[in-house]
């Protein structure tokens, strides 16, 4: 059996009606209708083609996401999770570029290669030398001022948490930006990039080797082996090209509020809700969440 889950903003029986009479049309068999929050999320069962109903369910209701899977694996034991765009509002590198007055020339690099269009190491061995010479009191200033957390993130990993899964921050960003973040919303561990600093200022360099789309994947599946966790059990979230490798690996890997490459790869896509629409999609019910 398997279970989508509807989340949007005012989902109300009619929206039901016509997802459930999608699925029939499809070729899948529904089955009972459960509302995890009225008005806001609901679980459909069905039996059949899971790419099929995803597929018949995908846009049909207005401002709302779908995520399709089978039933018996829903709830996870494991998250692995992008920081930049994903956990945190921003990124972070085009943040430190802001002060060091070039965000825009920084920020275009950032997002040719979060779509895909340049490589990544090399892309952020060249954005990195542009903040050469850069006050490091700044990293603190925009952690301070620039760096919020995702609506939803505290709520999703401290509930996971809570009931026993793992859950690790892996980010092609800066261990000064991604430690204390990972901190605050409750995560396991945080892996990331270091800035190289001599006599108070950025030098201009990164540690090798760089923390990149393999050291993801490699983190989503080292933790698995070294828990003992069923693949299927797995989630992985992001919203870059770099994510795309732990994201095609997880049980359920989810595209957030993503770039195209990664929208149209991933095995499950948020493009409305924020990160607690992977609440729903585990099945847990509004008074199951520890809050943030």
């Amino acid at each position: 059996m398997f279970t989508a889950t509807l989340i949007g903003e005012t989902l109300g029986a009619g929206d039901l009606s016509v997802a459930t009479d999608r699925l029939a049309a499809a070729g899948c068999v529904p089955g009972a209708t459960t509302w995890l929050e009225p008005g806001v999320a609901a679980d459909i069962a069905f039996a059949g083609n899971a790419d099929a109903a995803r597929g018949a369910l995908e846009g049909v209701i207005a401002r709302s996401d779908v995520i399709v899977q089978p039933t018996a694996t829903r709830r996870k034991a494991l998250i692995v999770a992008d920081m930049d765009s994903t956990m945190i509002t921003v990124e972070c590198i085009d943040e430190l570029a802001d002060y060091a007055g070039i965000k825009a020339e920084v920020a275009a690099v950032t997002e040719a290669a979060m779509r895909g269009e340049l490589d990544f190491e090399g892309a952020l061995d060249a954005r990195v030398a542009l903040l050469a010479g850069l006050d490091e009191a700044v990293i603190a200033q925009c952690l301070a001022e620039q760096v919020r957390i995702m609506p939803g993130a505290k709520a999703l990993v401290r509930t996971m948490r809570a009931q026993g899964a793992a859950a690790v921050l892996v980010s092609g960003g800066f261990t000064r930006f991604a430690e204390p973040v990972a901190a605050e919303i409750g995560f396991d561990r945080a892996i990331a990039n270091v800035l190289l600093i001599e006599d108070g200022r950025l030098t201009g360099n990164v540690a090798k080797p760089i923390v990149g789309s393999a050291t993801k994947e490699d983190t989503l599946l080292a933790w698995i082996a070294e828990r003992g966790i069923d693949p299927a059990l797995s989630l992985a979230v992001g919203d870059g090209a770099n994510d795309l490798a732990m994201i095609k690996r997880a049980g359920l890997g989810v595209a957030y509020h993503a770039k195209p490459i990664v929208a149209a790869a991933a095995g499950a896509r948020i493009d409305h809700g924020d990160l607690s629409t992977l609440l729903y999609a585990q099945g847990y019910r509004r008074a199951d969440w520890v809050d943030g």
